[in-house]
């Protein structure tokens, strides 16, 4: 199993953010997420870099392999373009990046004014936008595609790496865990869901590659823990599909104010005990996932780091064996 860091780019700034994927690789995480997102989910975060450039700086920095949780590569950009960005970042790192994408979130995609489609209209975008980047990895000469959402006309990358890229698809129902099982070369997911793992790999997914994440709050206390995490990612804590059709960084908070603080310290581990940290990936090992990644809420991201060097890692990788 490997364990992996979860890099935000909505909390933390693109310097803070190579930074924490030079500390990981020193710490012993063995790989890297990070997210793609044009707003954070609510101001209290306040960031979102555009993640193609943070990815050309960490390929300078850090040997890690990267993967994206999430890109949505249908209305905000097109396929052919995320094609090319994921291509170069592919060149970049040596052939350790890894395409995560999903059907993503109003909260990013709306930003051209035109409707949000249904699940079923994302779920159909996100399958011939995935043909058409494959194309483009893989084909000779130019690539046009005239299909129900996309055109393509004679368009060719010329900087891509030796091999294609794979493409991990997240899952966070029924519907589109079957077509990641049917389209990925991996799953992605931020709940030890066993049953949907376990629709995953029955029904075409097999043996491929599965990744789960999750957030700590690490704090000098418990209680500050505790603050950190309702304060900055109390959305989190949103149920069902408001997380893909609320538009606005304001809807979250207001939204959020349903969120208490106990529940908050129900769901997220908080403070500065190891073992609270280790126990944290229990339900994600339970479940049979092949990738762990853990994000950092809050400012202490280097304490956290020295803490998962010497205790956390260690203690996860003897259990692990």
């Amino acid at each position: 199993m490997k364990i992996g860091y979860f890099l935000s780019s909505e909390e933390y700034s693109p310097a803070q953010l190579i930074e924490q994927a030079r500390l990981a690789e020193e710490a012993g995480f063995d790989a890297l997420w990070i997210s793609d997102h044009y707003h954070p989910w609510n101001d209290e975060q306040g960031e979102s870099a555009f993640v193609w450039s943070t990815l050309g700086a960490i390929a300078q920095v850090c040997e890690l392999p990267v993967t994206t949780a999430v890109t949505c590569p249908t209305v905000r950009i097109h396929p052919a373009v995320i094609a090319q960005a994921a291509a170069t970042s592919a060149v970049l790192l040596n052939g350790r990046f890894q395409l995560g994408v999903g059907t993503g979130e109003a909260l990013n995609e709306h930003i051209f004014g035109g409707p949000w489609p249904t699940v079923d209209v994302r779920l159909e975008m996100l399958e011939e936008a995935v043909e058409i980047m494959r194309r483009l990895w893989t084909e000779d000469g130019f690539v046009s595609h005239r299909g129900k959402h996309y055109t393509v006309d004679t368009a060719r990358i010329y900087t891509r790496p030796d091999t294609p890229l794979p493409v991990y698809m997240s899952g966070f129902g029924p519907q589109a865990t079957d077509v990641a099982a049917r389209i990925a070369d991996g799953y992605m997911t931020t709940s030890p869901d066993r049953d949907l793992l376990e629709r995953f790999r029955a029904n075409g997914g097999g043996d491929k590659p599965t990744q789960a994440g999750f957030k700590v709050s690490y704090a000098p206390t418990e209680a500050e823990g505790v603050e950190q995490a309702h304060r900055i990612w109390a959305n989190s804590g949103l149920p069902g599909e408001l997380a893909q059709v609320l538009p606005s960084p304001r809807h979250f908070e207001q939204a959020s104010q349903l969120v208490t603080k106990d529940s908050t310290a129900e769901s997220v581990t908080c403070g500065p005990k190891a073992d609270a940290h280790v126990a944290a990936f229990q339900p994600y090992v339970e479940a049979g996932f092949d990738e762990i990644y853990v994000a950092n809420i809050g400012p202490h991201s280097v304490d956290m780091m020295n803490l998962y060097r010497t205790e956390v890692l260690p203690e996860l990788r003897r259990s692990l064996t």
